[in-house]
């Protein structure tokens, strides 16, 4: 079967991508994702793998869960390899195992219900998503309701921090997009009986999780539950999910999503139409803090078989002949009960280092050889088993140094990009260092002038306050002559209660009391001069602006005397008026030439009438007023 690299392309991520990923959380830590630029073949940076924005939704997240870390290892596989149904269905498995079962991702569980195989059409396996995790046909298990097709997911590729830490116990292996995908014996390793017994009551729990009536538990629930809670399956955790602590819960990726978002994301990750209802809760209550493990619950652990002691024989590669059919994972996503049962292998072939066919070692034939030993015998020649023992127990260490000699290619590649890099690196510090040199010549030319500045703004700053001393003397001095001004005009002088001992502000203070002065004494004439203005202007309207009103008071006429000769030409009137009442005869042609009369005569006229003026009003009804009037009796 031939395989397809199906060519890796720029990642085309969008916007909408971007808005998600930020919504979902997780661009909260800075460094957990990069987003290619303008690659079109994935170079990851030191410490990061390659992953997908399909992936991510469905429960991954950097670092990454060890069970998946030890999937990977067991199955001989890089994360790339994995399809984005294959992630939904391990972060379905672990939200099983930790939210309804109460124990951790158990291996021997996931032997008994999961295997793998190649994802492909039309006589090509893939190598981009070309596996596919599937249910066994002879388990009953979820209804995950996959999408036929996840339409371009290989396109939105981008890097996920994987963090080496002491605490893991193996790390993800250095991506290689040219590694080909060579079938194991590990992808149908079934549980052994021993496993089958431990995890009997496992699968009873998970056959009654979906069959007790009106308590059915589904895959869709289950993917509904983690994405509601913002807990990823697949990253790694302090805690369990069964020690979930809510809204308050630190190892929750983002805060919750609105009830839009999750529904739009659940219908992407699954082929829910829009007539089907999205579950707002799972029929049965998870474990969590709110819902803790019953007392004494037994915790199993089970995790994928680790290479601390060397290759696992799960990982032989399986001969080409016997690879069986590939479909592509359309074919499979519908439901676990597509999965054809995979056809048992009966020949494995060891490490294509060594291109042997020899068996594993016999533990019986090692003992006989240890006791050869221990006896003391010796033969000059090895016999067949023990040659065959010999081969077995170096096998595991020759499978070790091909493992190593692979990382070691891939890290040498790595090394000649990084050299290439290096160089490119120094050419570009050789013309760095030479517009450095230019730099400095400017810079020199720049700090030049700008000592020259800096001496023209001292300076400048220099005269300022020259200047500004000047002046201020200036305003003290005549704020001095003024304060002598007013106390001369007003011969009041003042202190000041408590001085601020600064000249400047004590000239301003007493500037300011006698400017009140001067202020209540303005008040004050003009008050006076606003009453006085009706007397002698009895015809003028009074001025609105003080010192117009003030100029009407320094004429050159005689205010007084105008008002007193008002006053008589009044009282010559009322003579008048009276003398015409009384019907005398008056010659007033003779009374009118005041050179013919004089003076002392008029005014003893006056005075002889003036006993009788009063009388004379009173009987007329005419009451004259008690304050000089500038209005005038009319003469008939």
């Amino acid at each position: 079967m031939a395989t397809e690299d199906l060519e890796w392309e720029r990642s085309k991520i969008s916007n909408q991508d971007m808005n998600l990923l930020k919504r979902l959380g997780f661009t909260k830590e800075k460094d957990a994702l990069r987003f290619p630029r303008e690659e079109s073949y994935p170079k990851p940076p030191m410490e990061y793998r390659v992953s997908f924005v399909d992936h991510l939704i469905r429960g991954l997240s950097p670092p990454i869960h060890e069970f998946l870390r030890g999937l990977l290892f067991v199955y001989g596989l890089q994360l790339h390899q994995l399809t984005p149904n294959s992630i939904l269905h391990v972060s379905i498995f672990i939200t099983l195992c930790e939210c309804f079962l109460g124990v951790q991702p158990n291996w021997a569980l996931w032997k008994r219900i999961f295997c793998l195989r190649r994802n492909g059409s039309h006589g090509v396996a893939y190598n981009i998503g070309g596996v596919v995790i599937c249910v066994r046909s002879d388990v009953d298990y979820f209804d995950v309701k996959f999408p036929d097709s996840v339409q371009g997911w290989r396109k939105r590729w981008l890097y996920v921090h994987e963090e080496s830490s002491d605490s893991m116990e193996y790390n993800i292996a250095p991506f290689d997009g040219k590694a080909k995908i060579l079938r194991r014996r590990s992808w149908d390793a079934e549980a052994s009986e021993e496993e089958k017994l431990a995890t009997e009551a496992l699968m009873t729990r998970i056959r009654e999780l979906q069959s007790t009536r009106g308590k059915e538990l589904s895959g869709i629930q289950i993917t509904a539950y983690f994405l509601r809670i913002r807990m990823q399956p697949l990253q790694a955790r302090k805690n369990p999910l069964w020690m979930y602590a809510g809204d308050e819960d630190v190892e929750r990726l983002s805060t919750d999503l609105s009830a839009k978002d999750l529904e739009k994301l659940i219908r992407r990750i699954s082929k829910l139409s829009k007539k089907d209802t999205i579950p707002s809760s799972c029929k049965v209550a998870p474990f969590c803090r709110a819902n803790p493990l019953p007392k004494g619950h037994l915790v199993l652990s089970s995790l994928p078989p680790l290479p601390e002691g060397g290759e696992v024989e799960e990982r032989a590669v399986v001969t080409d002949d016997n690879q069986g059919a590939s479909r592509p994972e359309s074919g499979v996503g519908d439901s676990h009960k597509s999965a054809a049962s995979l056809e048992k292998e009966t020949e494995a072939e060891v490490s294509s280092s060594t291109r042997s066919s020899l068996p594993a070692a016999s533990p019986k034939g090692k003992r006989k050889r240890d006791e050869a030993i221990d006896s003391g015998a010796s033969k000059a020649t090895l016999t067949e088993e023990e040659t065959l023992d010999l081969y077995g127990a170096a096998l595991p260490f020759m499978k070790e140094l091909v493992r190593f000699g692979t990382q070691f290619i891939g890290y040498r590649d790595y090394a000649g990009e990084l050299e290439g890099k290096l160089a490119e690196a120094n050419k570009r510090a050789d013309a760095l260092a030479i517009e450095l040199e230019q730099s400095e010549s400017a810079h020199a030319k720049v700090v030049e002038d700008l000592q020259k500045r800096l001496d023209d703004a001292k300076r400048a700053l220099e005269e300022n306050v020259a200047q500004h001393s000047a002046r201020e003397e200036e305003i003290l001095s005549r704020l001095e002559t003024q304060s002598r001004r007013f106390v001369r005009r007003t011969h009041q002088e003042y202190e000041l209660d408590n001085p601020e001992d600064d000249e400047l502000l004590d000239a301003l203070s007493l500037l300011e009391i006698h400017g009140t002065e001067a202020r209540n004494g303005l008040d004050e004439a003009e008050a006076g001069l606003s009453r006085l203005f009706p007397y002698f202007f009895h015809k003028k309207e009074r001025p609105a602006v003080f010192i117009d009103l003030a100029k009407c008071f320094n004429g050159n006429e005689d205010l007084g005397l105008q008002l007193r000769q008002e006053g008589l030409k009044v009282g010559v009137e009322g003579t008048m008026a009276l003398v015409a009442e009384s019907q005398q005869e008056v010659d007033w042609s003779k009374v009118g030439d005041a050179g013919k009369i004089e003076t002392k005569k008029w005014q003893s006229l006056i005075k002889a009438a003036k006993p009788n003026s009063k009388k004379i009003l009173a009987t007329l009804g005419y009451k004259p007023p008690t304050a000089p009037s500038s209005s005038k009796p009319e003469v008939k």
